[in-house]
């Protein structure tokens, strides 16, 4: 008697208890939920299940760029964070220009000023556009400085960071700022006259990272956005000594 004589076949156990044995093999039990079938999850599902939910708990930093920001919840904020925004257009027109790099550079410190500008007093679509365009300027910022300091980094760095630019430019801005920290590093330890504005840019440094993890972690918390461009600002005042 075959297995579809069987008094006990699929038609009879179908519906039971939510329970259906499959024709393929009478033995293989799976469970219907709703109107599908829901099969008993796998060690591999589970896993990618445990990766995915630690891949949706990563940073804002390494998600993609979206108009997240809580600041500017009032005239006051937009006001405050655009006028910590100009610094930068002030940075780049005194920023030496003694090349095609270094004048490169010191433009895209002023394209970082007037994006950021842009970003603050916008509103609506337009804001995220500008949030884009606000990091896409910083992360063009650092590897034109890349560009600037002489650093010989391979022609494939360049052309990956070139390349991901428009997709993730923190991640860019995150490791031409490293290649610039060592550099700067380097050549406070070999000039001396370069230690002080060295130690300056070290505790700004220190000081602008702070404020934009409180600012991701305290997003309630007004005008930390803004301090956090006054500490970047410093910051990047102080690499002007590098290109003199």
């Amino acid at each position: 008697m075959g297995v579809e004589d069987s008094p006990n076949s699929n038609k009879v156990l179908e519906g039971v208890h939510g329970m259906r044995l499959l024709p393929q093999s009478p033995f293989k039990a799976e469970s219907v939920h709703h109107h599908g079938v829901y099969n008993a999850p796998s060690a591999e599902p589970c896993q990618n299940i445990v990766i995915q939910r630690i891949w949706e708990q990563r940073p804002t930093c390494l998600r993609p760029i979206c108009c997240d920001h809580q600041g500017d919840r009032n005239l006051q904020e937009t006001v405050v964070n655009v006028m910590t925004s100009l610094p930068f257009i002030a940075i780049g027109l005194r920023a030496p220009r003694n090349n095609l790099n270094s004048r490169l550079y010191a433009n895209s410190l002023v394209g970082v000023g007037i994006a950021s500008s842009l970003y603050h007093s916008s509103r609506g679509k337009l804001k995220r556009f500008f949030r884009w365009a606000d990091y896409a300027m910083i992360s063009a910022a650092t590897i034109c400085l890349s560009r600037a300091l002489g650093n010989e980094n391979p022609r494939s760095l360049m052309m990956a960071s070139a390349f991901i630019l428009p997709f993730q430019p923190f991640m860019v801005s995150a490791v031409h700022t490293g290649l610039m920290e060592v550099t700067f590093a380097k050549r406070a330890l070999e000039k001396p006259e370069l230690r002080r504005a060295h130690n300056i840019h070290a505790f700004s440094s220190l000081l602008a990272g702070a404020c934009f993890v409180a600012d991701d972690c305290f997003p309630q918390t007004p005008y930390i956005h803004a301090a956090w461009h006054l500490a970047a600002a410093v910051s990047t005042a102080t690499c002007n000594k590098l290109l003199e």
